[in-house]
């Protein structure tokens, strides 16, 4: 079978969908990767052969972390002008993003038997799969469809009609785009929503988290448990150059409190770094900070401080005290796995959800990284350090999935939605 997978996003966006691809690739299956520029290295060290979709993860970031920093400021009144300026520049990269990945795939998708897609432009994707009639297969590392279990602060109901209008609403504003990709593509007008028509096209709709982490989500779905099974969460658990160093340097004394931000941009990695150290010096603790692209420096720092470029979570995660980390759905997996406390420093919508799924587990906190200070950050380290959420921690670590059998499940269904559509 000759599959496109496609991922747009920085790394915690393409690892799943790259883990999926390296078990179909054992199975003797034909993958062709497109992901960012940036993203391209990562994907031809897992064996594939990758050809550049849209501009640099990174300039998607900066741009999204712009576009964040606007709830931070829209109680300043001064500061309309940058905000306007700032919605500008998103809504001009968006367009752009989407003409550039729309050409890229229309390039690669024509010879494919099946395009399989991670969430960010799956709508795209669609378009471009209707366009070829292939079966396509999306990837979601949170529920993205209408449910009543995302929003516990709201009741089911109206949960899922909030997600319902949400994404009406965002298929509105994003309507033109969309509506032009389909004129030039000559597919008929269709009035509903991206999410909508992905969903009736019969795509088979990987949910690639443990249902744990949304109780009662598998239930209230049961009648689309084939077309959304839960495959759990998926990660390549990639070894590092500096693991058996940072292994050795855990050894050395008391295990560590581990930092790890992956993308989050920061206005000040030094200030940061700073905080961090102190928090922990007063604690009494060993800090490891992993830089990811945040920016940390890998130069000289205190000496309970070490600061290594990336490392293999999958390795380090379990044996360190405590997990801070900015709320990647991979990250909070990796914690989960761990079966250590977490913090979550969120800068995002969706990574404040996570923060709510820690929190109504009982393994950890999460706080806003903008309101976060040395004294908060003291304050939170000490409550999730305590022997409750030490013991919860390793209670929800063996309902968590095997990475393993994540991908050779989700590659099952995969396999298993191909046939179906060839016979039908």
């Amino acid at each position: 079978m000759r599959i496109v997978l496609a991922a747009y996003g920085t790394r915690g966006d393409v690892e799943p969908c790259l883990a999926v691809g390296c078990e179909l690739v054992r199975r003797g299956h034909e993958v062709l990767v497109a992901v960012p520029p940036d993203q391209i290295g990562f994907a031809e060290s897992a064996g594939f052969t990758a050809v550049a979709y849209g501009p640099d993860s990174q300039v998607s970031l900066a741009i999204n972390s712009g576009a964040n920093q606007k709830g931070e400021s829209a109680h300043r009144p001064w500061q309309l002008g940058r905000q306007r300026q700032m919605y500008r520049d998103d809504w001009e990269f968006q367009k752009r993003c989407r003409s550039e990945l729309a050409s890229v795939l229309m390039s690669v998708a024509g010879e494919a038997d099946l395009l399989f897609h991670g969430q960010v432009f799956e709508d795209l994707a669609d378009n471009v799969a209707e366009y070829y009639g292939v079966p396509m297969v999306t990837l979601h590392y949170y529920p993205l469809r209408p449910n009543g279990q995302l929003l516990r602060f709201l009741p089911a109901p109206l949960g899922r009609a909030t997600m319902a209008a949400f994404w009406w609403i965002t298929s509105r504003a994003a309507g033109n785009a969309e509506k032009e990709q389909r004129h030039e593509l000559g597919l008929p007008k269709d009035s509903r929503s991206a999410t909508r028509r992905i969903s009736d096209r019969g795509s088979l709709e990987l949910q690639a988290y443990d249902d744990a982490c949304f109780p009662g989500l598998a239930d209230e779905w049961a009648d689309w448990r084939d077309q959304r099974p839960f495959v759990g969460a998926l990660c390549m658990e990639v070894a590092t150059q500096v693991d058996h160093e940072v292994a050795a340097w855990i050894a050395e004394g008391r295990p560590p409190i581990c930092f790890a931000f992956g993308s989050m941009s920061m206005k000040s990695p030094a200030e940061t770094m700073a905080m961090i150290s102190e928090a922990c010096a007063q604690l009494g603790e060993r800090a490891l900070i992993c830089a990811g692209s945040s920016g940390f420096s890998t130069d000289s720092h205190a000496d309970h401080v070490k600061v290594v470029s990336r490392m293999n979570y999958a390795a380090i995660f379990p044996t360190c005290r405590a997990i801070v980390h900015h709320g990647g759905a991979g990250t909070v997996a990796g914690a989960l796995r761990a079966g250590v406390p977490t913090l979550i420093l969120w800068s995002a919508p969706d990574r404040q959800m996570w923060g709510a799924v820690i929190d109504r587990l009982g393994v950890g906190t999460a706080r806003r990284f903008s309101r976060t200070t040395t004294k908060s950050l003291v304050a939170d380290l000490r409550r999730i350090v305590a022997p409750q959420y030490v013991d919860r921690a390793r209670e929800v670590a063996s309902q968590m999935s095997n990475p393993a059998e994540s991908a050779a499940v989700a590659a099952d269904r995969v396999e298993e939605f191909a046939i179906s559509r060839c016979r039908s």
